[in-house]
């Protein structure tokens, strides 16, 4: 499947879209927020090949003033073939007018947008309508978004924008005003335990396992089963010291210090690594009242017995020291000592 019907669990979103699509009134900017992984990038994909596929008819996307189509040139049909040439350009991202940008680094850059307001200027080389795809939108710095919004005020004809981003927030309230705002929410751990089984090949024991910790997203799930994740877990838990929390007070500042630093060597997995420590104190509260909704089912020996020696109240607080820190690396800090001033938050008494 490579149409709407392959997009697992966004079914209000697609709802929106293929309504669009049908009556041919398609606004010139779209905003998809949600966490990484739920199908915002699949789903932008899936729509570009819907607005160019040549088996849908072509005189549903004939007007340019977002007035709707006469109904006798509606489509028959909003879902894209994913087979004919301009289907497979568009899903391999080598059709001339589908412009996929994304962060250099940890940012877009102001000289991005400056180079797509230059290609803009020009007509679609081959398409119906060209599409635009800006992904992690929240990274752009001010300058980058202040230019964009060129773009997205006086928007060229035959051209849609579609931006991503983890939350609207996120964005410069001038750019987010001037998009149709399109909510993706978390995937159901069921829904990614059958992509993982279905797409890798998983047993259901270690897909389940998996998609629990995914939190909502497919692509955190899929990352995890080749990057050797049951041993950087279990690392994790011994060498941060949480494998026995209540012991946390008394362990070596150097220690505590050296953790932050290799944790802070790969910044790439450090969002995962928190959100493994998040899930063990989540459990340990959860299993001194409902032991069978644990998401590290596989280690409840060890949750058990660490469960014991920690109060619900204690463990509340040491989430939020992790979630403080999710939210300050989000900004941009320094990796290094924001990782070390956590280290040293949960150790605290």
């Amino acid at each position: 499947m490579s149409g709407f019907e392959s997009i697992i669990g966004q079914s209000q979103a697609i709802r929106i879209l293929t309504a669009h699509l049908s009556r041919g009134t398609i606004p010139h900017a779209f905003l998809f927020v949600g966490t990484a992984g739920v199908g915002k990038k699949t789903t932008a994909m899936t729509f570009a090949m819907a607005c160019n596929c040549p088996n849908i008819a072509s005189g549903a996307f004939d007007r340019n003033d977002g007035g709707p189509v006469h109904p006798e040139v509606r489509p028959k049909r909003v879902n894209p073939c994913g087979r004919c040439r301009s289907c497979r350009k568009i899903q391999s991202e080598n059709h001339p007018d589908f412009i996929h940008i994304k962060p250099s680094g940890p940012h877009i850059k102001i000289a991005q947008v400056r180079d797509l307001l230059n290609l803009l200027t020009v007509k679609p080389y081959e398409a119906v309508r060209r599409v635009v795809l800006l992904s992690e939108a929240q990274a752009m710095n001010t300058e980058a978004a202040n230019a964009l919004l060129k773009v997205l005020e006086e928007p060229p004809p035959e051209t849609i924008l579609i931006l991503t981003a983890r939350e609207a927030t996120d964005l410069l309230p001038t750019v987010k005003s001037r998009c149709q705002h399109i909510r993706f929410n978390p995937l159901s751990s069921a829904a990614i335990e059958k992509l993982l089984m279905e797409n890798h090949g998983l047993e259901p024991k270690e897909a389940e396992t998996l998609a629990i910790v995914g939190n909502g997203s497919y692509t955190r799930a899929a990352s995890m089963i080749d990057s050797e994740w049951l041993q950087h877990r279990q690392w994790l838990l011994t060498a941060s010291g949480l494998s026995q929390p209540r012991q946390l007070p008394s362990r070596p500042v150097f220690k505590l210090l050296a953790f932050a630093e290799r944790l802070a060597r790969n910044k790439e997995i450090i969002p995962d690594s928190l959100e493994i420590l998040n899930s063990w104190l989540r459990d340990l509260i959860v299993f001194q009242i409902s032991p069978d909704k644990i998401i590290n089912k596989d280690l409840i020996g060890e949750i058990r017995s660490a469960s014991k020696e920690t109060s619900p109240k204690w463990l509340l607080s040491k989430i939020d020291v992790i979630q403080k820190t999710q939210k300050v690396l989000q900004a941009n800090a320094n990796l290094r000592l924001t990782l070390e001033m956590m280290m040293l938050n949960l150790a605290a008494s």
